[in-house]
């Protein structure tokens, strides 16, 4: 039997931001776990970069710290922390540049993965140094952090740029979502089961919700959050990656234009908000001090240390414009300080025609199918059934509850394990292609226009609340309501 988790060609991972909190907190991380499970050859290496003027000994003792691994992953650290390198350069100075291509050159038959974990600004800097240097050509690849720019006119100057360097098939626009193991299920549940696809519709389907709620505030983010925001930060990528993963058509196959092509229809389906009902479908909040785990926190003016009609709350109602989804509304929420971290994606069947029982059995309640993404990734079809016992028939409203963890007697890999490893297999399914961010922009930039042009403040909300009370509005004036508790 083949291994489950095959070794992948060798390859040098570069990542610019090396000592940043994304390399610390994930793509290490990621890649160790990656290395105790043995798909890492031994050739390979990892390469932070940055402008600290630190070396290879420092740099292992940073992410030694920041493996904080435990057990008999422990015993695996040194061996990993040996193939990892650190270099120290500047995306817009020349200096170090001619030292970091000799070293790349020691290993030509490397994959080379270049990872911009930076901010935008710095991706052209960066790949037309990596041009320069002749870096880009061969088995090279490019991986870019979300956001890609801050709308469409400056995404498509960072796109055009980096294209006169790293070709399309070269360029990975990664989105972490589209690496959970959720989401991968919701094509399996929707393709592999003849029990969904058939009322995967408006004549079945009453509505669609998507929360990626966070108890966190901005933190160390504060900087680059406030010039981005909720919109900027999660709806533009990570929310909009969700609804295409609900509501695209079947593929023809799994391959990554079929996907992709796919996607992009519902991209351009979006049914357009704008100046004329961006008051009516949109809510934008900023949370102000309260309670989150248990502790007082501060307000987001006080951690930035400023004034700012930054939102970090986006509640809003949207429809994709085609015969599947006609009149389905698509509720869209996101944001920090909320009382629970959680993401999940609630699909709501409409209710029974005609109801047999009595009002003594009870209510009928909608069936909804659950997928939760994090943190305890796994499925629940809520159903009506009948309570056991023999004290008459009365309905209840249950789960069937697939926890993966439990299911599967596995702990789930990080979305960025397989989504590192799918760059250097050179798969680039689960990666954005540009028609994708541009058609994700051209309906983001209207929703930024109307804000900026209404003159209005975000609306204000409790830290450890669920935000502005026009967001449960937003919902609530249709008849439906958020799906809070994770039910």
């Amino acid at each position: 039997m083949s291994s489950p988790n095959p070794q992948v060609q060798s390859f040098d991972l570069v990542i610019f931001g090396g000592t940043g909190d994304l390399a610390a907190r994930k793509l290490l991380p990621a890649m160790f776990h990656r290395f105790v499970d043995g798909q890492i050859p031994e050739n390979s290496r990892i390469i932070g970069i940055a402008r600290e003027a630190t070396d290879d000994a420092g740099y292992r003792e940073q992410m030694r710290k920041a493996l904080n691994a435990e057990g008999p992953k422990a015993e695996k650290v040194d061996a990993f922390l040996k193939q990892v390198f650190y270099r120290s350069l500047d995306a817009r100075k020349d200096a170090g540049w001619d030292d970091f291509a000799a070293l790349m050159a020691e290993r030509p038959d490397n994959v080379r993965v270049f990872y911009l974990s930076t901010s935008p600004d710095l991706f052209i800097d960066i790949c037309t140094r990596l041009g320069s240097h002749r870096l880009n050509e061969g088995a090279s690849r490019v991986v870019l952090e979300k956001p890609i720019g801050r709308d469409l006119q400056s995404a498509n100057q960072i796109n055009d740029a980096v294209g006169q360097v790293f070709n399309e098939s070269q360029t990975y626009r990664i989105d972490h979502y589209l690496g959970k193991e959720t989401v991968q299920n919701l094509l399996a549940l929707r393709f592999g089961n003849a029990l969904f696809e058939p009322l995967w519709n408006a004549e079945h389907i009453d509505h669609v919700q998507i929360t990626v709620a966070e108890t966190l505030g901005v933190g160390n983010r504060a900087a680059y959050y406030n010039r981005a925001g909720a919109l900027r930060d999660m709806v533009q990528n990570h929310i909009l990656q969700l609804v295409c993963m609900v509501a695209m058509e079947p593929p023809a196959s799994l391959s990554p234009d079929a996907v992709r092509d796919e996607k992009l229809k519902v991209l351009r389906s979006l049914r357009p908000i704008d100046a004329s009902n961006a008051a009516h479908l949109t809510v934008r909040g900023q949370y102000r001090a309260g309670a989150a785990e248990g502790q007082g926190v501060p307000g987001y003016l006080e951690e930035l240390g400023d004034k700012s009609d930054t939102e970090t709350f986006v509640a809003l109602k949207t429809e994709i414009a085609n015969w599947r989804w006609a009149g389905v509304p698509f509720y869209l929420r996101t944001g920090k300080r909320l009382p629970e971290r959680v993401s999940e994606i609630v699909v709501a069947f409409k209710s029974v025609p005609h109801s047999i029982f009595d009002a003594s059995a009870g209510a009928i309640a909608n069936n909804r199918l659950v997928l939760r993404l994090q943190p305890d990734e796994g499925v629940k079809l809520w159903l009506t059934i009948k309570h056991p016992g023999p004290g008459g028939l009365r309905l209840r409203h249950v789960p069937l509850d697939m926890s993966f963890a439990e299911a599967f007697g596995v702990s789930q890999p990080d979305a960025y394990e397989r989504l590192l490893l799918d760059v250097v297999r050179g798969n680039p399914t689960l990666f954005m292609r540009r028609d994708e961010v541009e058609a994700a922009w051209l309906w983001a930039d209207p929703i930024l226009d109307a804000w900026a042009c209404s003159g209005e403040s975000p609306k204000p909300y409790t830290a450890g609340t669920w935000g502005p009370s026009a967001s449960v509005a937003l919902i609530e004036r249709d008849g439906r309501t958020w799906n809070d508790g994770g039910e």
